[in-house]
């Protein structure tokens, strides 16, 4: 029969408040490994000549805290092959005891036992210290790996493992990104017991507190509203304004008919892009984020999808596209991740039926951009001019027959030439890796500055547009290009 690991907690307080059952195992037991010795029964089991083995010289041995758990497992599995042992580690066995789970995980490949003993978690007298009701929902997490997108503030969030000033520091720079600076928070040490300690202090003033031990918690207390940086308080909103009790307007609202806004508002966010106006860029990603929201609240009312299918979709197509980061697959550079994607691409666009290569080019896109996808997808099959000398041929040739078409009456004729003219531009751009709507785009803004300048010169001559000749116009618009405009 293999041996056993057998893990008790050592509970939250003194020794009054050890069950009996794990006072019995004690007792009756030759030799006792600690995860540590910094708990407050420890001294009044030493002084009934209970023998204990502690791990605390591990921790000065390593920088990270996996590290030391590791060891300490390591020790024990060793120790565990020899004869039967006890493992007493603080609190309840199974709550935030980071070394049981590694002894649970690990156990089989031994091919030893563990068994939970029990114990009393400090959960308990937390909530008594702190005078909080855990109804009301609450959630436990590890100081030392404490992650901004797990904490959810409309709930009483305790924080455990929170040592020294070093993982207080952390903790209160993760928890400044969703809470006040000057919200109000609780140290709680040793709760349930007579040494137990509660500071209310401000979450800025964390970390200068000198006092903290194995045994020191932190709580921090729900906020009365949503904090406006939680995902959930933004979907909370969207579901109220398309609600029974909503804004008209958005109740009314389609994916049809909202098309034109979400393709408003992407050209508003590139404008800020181009701009380089960080607190525009904000506002018109949100803006943009707002679109999202309100298709997937749409999809919701009619229960065909929500933002989770929409959030599961996309993350589950970066993971397959990224094998180099969520897979073993090996990449040298842009040029290969960008090889891996269109391979992967092709082979998801495979279980699709399509007609053409063409099919794969959104029918939604503007003309232009549409235009230079087509080509993309073209010379993918070899369809394409050698050298952009030999497009510019092309251009010169559709500007003699755009040219030979002005001169006549026929209207399509003239359309068609003209769209064959920007279309042999847009496949001469594409060749010259020059993106035909930045371009474009940056001469529409060139021409903006310089046109505001010819009207501000204007309304400060005093005389307006129609008494200027195009002579003079050109003469304010040569001198706006001096300007640098």
């Amino acid at each position: 029969m293999s041996n056993c690991i057998t893990i008790i907690g050592l509970g939250a307080g003194d020794l009054d408040q050890l069950p009996l059952g794990v006072y019995k195992l004690l007792k009756n037991a030759s030799t006792v490994f600690l995860r540590t010795k910094e708990h407050p029964v420890v001294k009044d089991l030493e002084a009934e000549g209970l023998n204990f083995i502690s791990f605390d010289d591990i921790y000065e041995q390593y920088d990270r805290f996996e590290e030391v758990y590791e060891e300490i497992v390591n020790r024990l599995f060793i120790a565990a092959k020899q004869k039967d042992i006890i493992y007493a580690v603080p609190g309840h066995p199974l709550v935030a005891e980071r070394t049981v789970q590694l002894l649970l995980e690990e156990s089989g490949q031994h091919g030893l036992q563990v068994h939970i003993a029990g114990g009393q978690s400090f959960i308990d007298p937390l909530f008594t210290a702190v005078k909080a009701d855990p109804i009301e929902g609450f959630q436990l997490l590890d100081g030392t790996d404490l992650k901004r997108d797990d904490i959810q503030t409309n709930q009483h969030l305790i924080i455990g493992q929170v040592y020294d000033a070093f993982v207080a520091s952390n903790v209160k720079l993760t928890l400044m990104e969703k809470y006040p600076d000057d919200y109000s928070i609780m140290i709680v040490t040793a709760a349930g017991t007579t040494e137990e300690r509660i500071e209310q202090v401000l979450l800025y003033e964390l970390d200068r507190q000198l006092e903290m031990n194995n045994l020191t918690s932190v709580y921090v207390p729900p906020m009365k509203k949503p904090s406006l940086t939680e995902f959930s308080s933004l979907r909370s909103i969207i579901a109220d304004l398309r609600g029974p009790n909503g804004c008209p307007w958005d109740k009314e609202q389609t994916h049809l008919t909202l098309k034109k806004y979400l393709i408003e508002e992407s050209y508003e966010l590139l404008e800020a892009i181009d701009e380089d106006d960080i607190d525009h860029i904000i506002e018109e990603l949100g803006d943009v984020l707002l679109q999202v929201m309100l298709h997937a609240q749409i999809g919701e009312d009619e229960g065909m999808f929500t933002i989770d299918d929409v959030i599961e979709r996309i993350s589950d197509k970066m993971i397959r596209r990224h094998p180099h980061v969520f897979g073993d697959v090996d990449v040298n550079d842009v040029d290969d991740v960008i090889k891996n994607w269109s391979e992967i691409k092709e082979q998801e666009k495979g279980r699709e039926k399509k007609q053409s290569i063409l099919d794969e080019v959104a029918k939604g896109f503007p003309a232009i951009m549409k235009a230079y996808e087509y080509q993309k997808k073209a010379s993918k099959l070899g369809f394409d001019w050698n050298q952009p000398d030999e497009a510019w041929k092309k251009v010169l040739e559709e500007m003699k027959e755009f040219q030979t078409e002005i001169t006549k009456n026929d209207r399509e004729k003239q359309l068609s030439e003209y769209g064959d003219l920007l279309f042999a531009m847009v496949n001469v751009g594409r060749l010259l890796s020059i993106y035909p709507e930045e371009a474009l785009e940056m001469t529409n803004q060139k021409f903006r500055r310089r046109f505001r300048y010819m009207e501000e010169a204007v309304e400060n001559s005093e005389r307006p547009f129609s008494q200027y000749t195009l002579a003079e116009l050109d003469e304010l618009w040569d001198k706006a290009k001096k300007a640098g405009l």
